[in-house]
């Protein structure tokens, strides 16, 4: 249980918020797509507790594991402090759901267990909340299931994401199901899809689709939705200094360079020999990506270092900068960033999906406080709902093709509090896959393109050397 303080803090909502509450106060269902920063999180507390202290019921949020303290528990503490908030994660569920409380907060997963619960359990409650709505965007998952169960036992309901549609307009269908059982965009999913989208038949097998999306879907489905979105844009919300966004190139050196040449024509080899996927094609795409970045994996799961210049040139941004936020995707990243700091006496905290909540709620407080020179994180974990504005500085190791990723880390930053200018610097190797996974992420339309599409100017090498095969067997 979160103990709130004694003295509440008088913190007034934004403009924009105030628009967000009052939208709130005449639609029982909210699809909130603002911005990262904007406050979501600020609104829902206050449109609960006002309905709380009214004699409405308790509320169930469902969130990232990363934000149930760090945000959640943190904010209601700081705009609602008279609501008792109990925490559920797994290690202390049924005690935590146990409890007499206003709020209950837990992960997106644990629905999996709530959905075994008794109705009368869920008769307390009048208000669902889900924040990062996508985690439930693939309707036929267990906890897509799950949740879609318990959602009909709630009267008020609100999906917080600002990436809804990071994969295609599909990505919609199910978070706008869970808000209103199907009255929208319809209650069947391939129905949905056969409306918005045109089937295109992927290599030699007829089962072997991909679904693109129509022109001018996203803005029907957002017309049909209209009614109950909420969207800010932060810039227009916000005013605080400007982030700038860059790349800084990172040269392989002649032996990696020779490594990731030869490995990307034994691989374009055997990729013109097997039908074309996504599947296989990301298969080949992760082994360039970690070449590139220094490394590559055997089939257990332990790696070979090639070269660990870019995590020297990575430490060496970091160190004259003032606690900045690096990421890493791969172990082989930590383990070389964490070496390389060490050397260097350099003070961190390593937030992943190893640290417990508490202990990631506690780096947050550290990190804001100025005690670490730099954090280490994993988007996976740390790219969602979390305030690191003592820093200024995020930066990738190399770059990614998730989009939701992308666009939620680099607002961790550049959020409501911060004072500086912040950037944002992607380290890329020129002349290697890296440039064009940047270039699908950055894509001037906004939306991710076909995994495929990586390998349209990528011509294999006639033959590829016995350390490239070497490698790959290892």
């Amino acid at each position: 249980m979160i103990k709130s303080r004694a003295k509440s803090i008088a913190l007034k909502a934004m403009k924009h918020q105030e628009a967000s509450l009052k939208h709130d106060a005449k639609n029982p269902v909210v699809f909130d797509m603002s911005d990262p920063g904007t406050g979501k999180t600020a609104v829902r507390v206050w449109a609960f507790a006002a309905r709380r202290r009214a004699g409405g019921g308790c509320l169930l949020v469902l969130a990232p594991r990363s934000l149930l303290r760090t945000a959640w528990g943190n904010d209601f503490a700081r705009f609602a402090p008279d609501m008792k908030v109990s925490v559920a994660t797994a290690a202390i569920r049924d005690k935590a759901l146990a409890e007499d409380a206003d709020v209950y907060v837990t992960n997106h997963d644990a629905v999996k267990a709530l959905v075994k619960l008794p109705k009368a359990w869920f008769a307390k409650f009048s208000e669902l909340v889900i924040d990062e709505g996508t985690a439930y965007k693939h309707h036929t998952s267990q906890r897509s299931r799950a949740v879609a169960k318990i959602a009909r036992y709630f009267k008020r309901r609100a999906n917080l994401t600002a990436t809804p549609t990071s994969n295609g307009i599909c990505d919609v269908w199910h978070q706008a199901y869970l808000l209103d059982d199907g009255k929208r965009l319809g209650p069947n999913f391939y129905g949905f899809r056969s409306t918005v989208c045109i089937p295109h038949q992927v290599g030699s097998n007829r089962n072997a689709v991909n679904w693109a999306d129509k022109p001018g879907a996203e803005e029907a489905v957002f017309g049909l939705l209209s009614e109950i979105v909420v969207r800010h844009k932060f810039e227009d919300c916000v005013d605080i200094p400007p982030t700038h966004i860059y790349t800084v190139d990172y040269d392989l050196e002649p032996k990696q360079r020779k490594v990731y040449e030869d490995m990307q024509a034994d691989q374009l080899l055997k990729l013109a020999k097997v039908r074309i996927t996504a599947i296989n094609a990301a298969a080949v795409a992760t082994k360039l990506l970690q070449i590139a970045s220094g490394a590559v994996y055997d089939g257990s799961g332990k790696y070979v270092v090639v070269d660990n210049g870019r995590y020297e040139t990575l430490i060496e941004m970091a160190s004259v900068r003032k606690h900045p936020l690096m990421l890493f995707f791969w172990r082989h990243q930590l383990d070389m960033l964490a070496a390389e700091a060490d050397s260097r006496k350099l003070t961190y905290c390593v937030f992943d999906g190893d640290a417990n909540d508490r202990e990631r709620n506690q780096m947050v407080i550290d990190y804001q406080a100025g005690k670490y020179d730099l954090m280490f994180g994993h988007p996976q974990t740390v790219a969602h709902g979390l305030t690191l504005t003592r820093g200024t500085s995020i930066i990738w190791p190399g770059p990614t093709y998730n989009l939701e990723w992308w666009k939620q880390a680099n607002k961790r930053q550049a959020r409501i509090g911060q004072k500086e200018k912040t950037e944002v610097i992607t380290l890329i190797a020129p002349d290697t896959i890296e440039e064009k996974v940047y270039d699908m992420c950055m894509g001037k339309d906004g939306r991710m393109a076909n995994l495929l599409d990586l390998f349209e100017t990528i011509s294999p090498k006639p033959v590829a050397t016995k350390v490239a095969r070497i490698l790959m067997a290892a």
